[in-house]
């Protein structure tokens, strides 16, 4: 890419060095009026695998090459972020999990809330039936939204009901609550009893249905994305008014919500040339709707629980005979946060597939001259760790501890690696390793990595006998990292807060050296690594 091609506003808007932006969270330090009228790219080079610009007004800013590269994203709520489906897509069954293994395995979290993104819903299976227990089950993702319902709703036959879902009528498919704004963009429903004859439950992808009206009549489609809709919910202490399109798309014309509720239409004014192109498209996306090779039909047993995207899908209900029970409890919540917590769960899986890689690949190879290798050395310490009943953080730091040993160039440019100490030059794989490793972790897993280099310099200030029982290469490599410490430098040591973690690190470390030890695997220490991540 030339310097002509850049664009000077975006690319300074976007500098990222600490001048710029917040170190601790990312957030510009600047308006863009704070610029120059006159900004320009003074000067440009490519080094060491980034873009270091030179600005008129003499700032200077290093952006990396791969960033340069980077598409476009967006916030995946409309379409083009969606698998369109119809019935006959989910033959081989429903997108689903258990509740114990949704709770215990990031990656079936992930897959689940995946689902809801993607195709619009997931099953949890074995969801405990008991009362409120829907509450839990949005808040493993996000946070529930309080309406003029409550915090959640009951789905059974009421005595006076004020509104039809709360009787035993078969129900259209429909979106809840568009006379919202904003309206809930999610919506659970758990089955507490299911025994009645009938009351089956139905969704339709209103997305596909919107885009069948597009490809079979644009001139409706068009018709429904411009016409604003006056939705409306009253009773004795609530009145409701939203005026939306039933199709909404975004500025490039995608698809983004659909709004159907024909119980909650009020009375839309108007020429009767508009009305009658209106109600023309209404009744054809209606019917596109109705047709059952769009409709998926399941029933919900005691125990499940269906969470769906209530701005895309339709839910329906078969009417039910009062010859047995029936009650679900639900309640509303919102993308944004299943999407904030689908993206930190891949975030964390994605980091935890880059340190297997390590210790898959480097890892394999020999650790400073002891008999095992350098994985097998860090995974035995993370074992010893868990054997003694080490809290979380204690385990995930003695496992990670040395991985400043490894090629960490991705991240740490001009590092030096094991073999370099070897050969007597400190390569302080211990800040290397926590530098690296706070990009996800906390403090209380990088200090004790930090500081275990200067915890064996300590204890062998302090415990002759410690010392004696080093390995050769490890008497070796203390004499590289500085030797025994002072008497002064061990009192600074004994003082700092996170000297006994790092101790106790250090032991792990030491007895990390047996050849042929039965040790887990890394794919064992995955989940409390996750549960430990930033």
């Amino acid at each position: 890419m030339t310097t002509a091609e850049l664009s000077p506003y975006w690319l300074r808007d976007n500098c990222p060095c600490t001048e710029c932006r917040d170190p601790r969270n990312g957030q510009k330090l600047f308006q863009i009026t704070d610029l120059p009228d006159d900004l320009a790219i003074a000067a440009r080079a490519e080094l060491d695998g980034h873009l270091e610009v030179l600005w008129s007004d003499g700032h200077r800013s290093r952006y990396p090459a791969g960033w340069l590269a980077e598409e476009a994203g967006e916030d995946g709520r409309t379409e083009s972020g969606k698998q369109l489906w119809a019935a006959a897509d989910f033959a081989a069954g429903l997108p689903e999990a258990h509740w114990d293994t949704y709770l215990a395995d990031p990656a079936a979290r992930a897959a689940v809330l995946a689902a809801v993104r993607r195709s619009g819903f997931a099953v949890l299976r074995g969801v405990p039936a008991v009362e409120r227990q829907v509450l839990a089950v949005a808040e493993t993702f996000g946070y529930v939204r309080v309406t003029n319902y409550g915090e959640l709703f009951d789905v059974r036959i009421e005595p006076d009901p004020n509104n039809l879902a709360f009787t035993s009528a078969a129900i259209t498919p429909h979106t809840d609550n568009p006379y919202r704004d904003p309206v809930p963009t999610l919506q659970l429903l758990h089955c507490l009893e299911n025994s009645a004859t009938g009351g089956d439950s139905g969704l339709v992808d209103g997305f596909h249905a919107a885009a069948l009206l597009r490809a079979e009549a644009p001139e409706h489609f068009a018709v429904l994305t411009r016409t604003p809709v006056p939705f409306v919910f009253r009773d004795r202490g609530t009145e409701l008014r939203a005026d939306r399109p039933l199709i909404d798309v975004d500025p490039l014309g995608r698809i983004r919500e659909v709004r159907f509720n024909n119980r909650s239409i009020a009375t839309l004014r108007g020429p009767a040339a508009e009305l009658d192109a209106f109600y023309a498209a209404y009744r054809a996306f209606a019917a596109i709707t109705l047709r059952p090779a769009l409709q998926l039909d399941f029933r919900l047993d005691r125990g499940d629980c269906l969470i769906f995207d209530n701005v895309r899908l339709l839910h329906a209900r078969t009417a039910f005979a009062q010859d047995g029970r029936r009650h679900l409890q639900g309640c509303y919540a919102d993308l944004d946060s299943l999407s904030s917590t689908l993206t930190v769960l891949e975030r964390r899986s994605a980091a935890l597939d880059e340190l297997a890689a390590l210790f898959e690949g480097e890892g394999a190879g020999e650790y400073l001259g002891e008999a095992v290798t350098m994985a097998e050395h860090m995974l035995q310490a993370g074992a010893l760790a868990e054997a003694t009943g080490a809290g979380p953080h204690l385990v995930a730091a003695a496992l990670l501890h040395d991985v400043g040993h490894l090629s960490l160039d991705k991240h740490s440019h001009g590092t030096l690696h094991g073999r370099d100490l070897m050969e007597g030059r400190d390569n302080r794989h211990s800040h290397t390793g926590a530098d690296w490793l706070a990009r996800w972790f906390g403090p209380e897993v990088t200090e004790p990595v930090r500081l275990h280099v200067a915890a064996k310099r300590y204890l062998c200030a302090v415990e002759p006998e410690y010392r004696a029982r080093l390995s050769e290469a490890s008497e070796y490599t203390l004499q590289v990292q500085g030797g025994p410490m002072s008497e002064q430098e061990a009192a600074a040591f004994a003082a700092h807060p996170g000297a006994e973690d790092a101790v106790a690190v250090r032991r792990w470390d030491d007895e990390a050296k047996e050849a042929d030890a039965a040790t887990p695997d890394f794919t064992h220490f995955r989940p409390l690594l996750a549960a430990l991540m930033r």
